[in-house]
């Protein structure tokens, strides 16, 4: 029994389909941190001086002690202020649209690449297996020797 399963198991996993969707998680989990890293240290910097000096990773909204003021979220984790990181989910909207970005910029080139393909493949001609008669015009079997609809002798 264990054998059985073992031996399903192996079909199940060395599949194209499951080793192609392994492929694409380790890929994404390294494509990940570039795209983290470009959205925190090069895309939102430049947005943050256009609205007025703003650090997205510093916007927060407290939601004890709000009689401190505090000028880095850091300061007020530390001071144990809870607070709602909404800078840091814009950084993490952003992300996800570049990354939405770049896989549909990927299908759709995956997509063409399957569609050109599809237009190169051979048309392979395929051996015709009947003929006309050519008294009554009638699609007979290419072998046959007499027409089955006028009785006529083909050749």
């Amino acid at each position: 029994m264990i054998k059985e399963v073992l031996a399903e198991f192996r079909e199940f996993a060395v599949k194209g389909n499951v080793i192609d969707m392994a492929v694409g998680i380790i890929i994404g989990g390294a494509f990940s941190p570039i795209v983290k890293s470009l959205v925190d240290d090069i895309i939102m910097p430049p947005i943050g001086m256009i609205l007025g000096n703003v650090d997205f990773s510093n916007l927060y909204i407290p939601i004890n002690n709000f009689d401190k003021k505090f000028s880095t979220l850091a300061e007020a984790q530390a001071a144990g202020v809870v607070t709602i990181n909404y800078g840091a989910f814009i950084n993490t909207l952003v992300t996800f649209i570049i990354v939405s970005m770049a896989v549909f910029m990927l299908v759709k080139a995956i997509n063409k690449l399957k569609a050109e393909k599809k237009v190169e493949e051979p048309v392979v001609d395929v051996a015709p297996t009947t003929k006309e008669c050519p008294y009554c015009c009638s699609e007979i079997k290419i072998n046959a020797k007499k027409c089955a609809f006028c009785g006529s002798d083909v050749q």
